[in-house]
């Protein structure tokens, strides 16, 4: 008899979540007080309970994060109205990003068991031969209902800082090499790599990661002209992709392997009217305060358990 178990694996840029007392704040025009800060985990906890909602009937299993300020925020999110229900626990290490910002990994941890978890710093130069710092690479090793999986979350370079495409080519070099030193070990490994990679699915940087380890990436079916997960200078782009091993795609009957991906754009998640209408409903947008969400909408993959015989790349049989 073929097990229907599903579940869902998410990623979510969720535009700087600082404190409300943070120090990273002290000298920007930014009205953040406690009052907003507490509607804004609120909103997060809203959006990500629901993410891959109507494939699985249930919140996500795991969810990487980016744009996070410490540990006490992704606390703090995990005790908001409507993630307080769940067990999600955090796995987060501080880095040395110039904006304070960092990459962590929420898990259910009814169903998720965290082995072993590693922050990965990536080393770059700046124009003066200076040590440039941007956000690590998050690996968590783990059991989703018992079976091994490797997770990678990241946030690569953004384009708006100098030598960018060099910056995230480093990325996808160090997202590589870890990859290959945990398969020398275990060849067999499984391996979800998630992140806002400030790239889209064709870019170098990708098609090199890609290519070369042989991953599948589900989201560059979804990206439109008129969809994606963020907007940025009047155009759509998929910058947060979810990539798997190829044994997520071929896995054997009784393993986890990939059924879908999407886009989590609900309405209540975007702007609903005036020259932003249909775009992410954010939390601040030129320097105003509107209390939205995030400046990304988060996306997701869904993962089927059993029989997969008949299943084709795209989830269908």
């Amino acid at each position: 008899m073929t097990d229907h178990r599903k579940h869902t694996i998410a990623f979510y840029n969720i535009e700087n979540l600082f404190e409300a007392e943070s120090a990273m704040l002290e000298t920007t025009y930014l009205k953040w007080t406690a009052d907003r800060y507490l509607k804004k985990l609120k909103n997060l906890g809203l959006a990500m309970h629901q993410i891959g909602e109507k494939e699985t009937t249930k919140h996500p299993a795991l969810i990487g994060i980016a744009e996070v300020e410490n540990v006490q925020d992704l606390e703090n999110l995990t005790e908001s109205t409507y993630l307080k229900p769940y067990a999600y626990r955090c796995v987060y290490f501080s880095s040395l990003d110039k904006r304070g910002m960092n990459v962590a990994l929420l898990y259910d941890a009814s169903v998720f068991t965290v082995t072993a978890s590693k922050a990965y710093n990536i080393e770059l130069v700046d124009a003066n031969g200076d040590t440039d710092y941007t956000r690590d690479i998050l690996w968590v090793f783990g059991t989703l209902e018992g079976e091994p999986i490797h997770i990678l979350v990241n946030h690569w370079p953004s384009k708006r800082e100098k030598e960018t495409e060099i910056k995230r080519m480093e990325a996808a070099r160090k997202v590589e090499e870890i990859i290959r030193d945990i398969k020398q070990e275990s060849p067999d490994a499984k391996f979800l790599i998630m992140g806002d990679f400030n790239d889209g699915p064709d870019s170098p940087s990708l098609t090199y990661l890609i290519e070369g380890l042989q991953l599948y990436n589900p989201m560059e079916q979804l990206r439109s002209y008129s969809r994606g997960s963020l907007s940025y200078e009047r155009q759509w782009h998929l910058f947060d992709q979810i990539l798997l091993s190829e044994n997520f795609i071929k896995a054997k009957t009784g393993e986890w392997q990939f059924e879908t991906a999407d886009i989590f754009d609900a309405s209540f998640l975007k702007f609903a009217k005036g020259k932003h209408r249909g775009k992410p409903f954010r939390t601040f947008l030129g320097g105003n305060y509107h209390g939205g969400f995030s400046d990304h909408f988060p996306v997701y993959v869904t993962l089927g358990y059993g029989n997969n015989d008949d299943t084709e790349l795209n989830g269908e049989k």
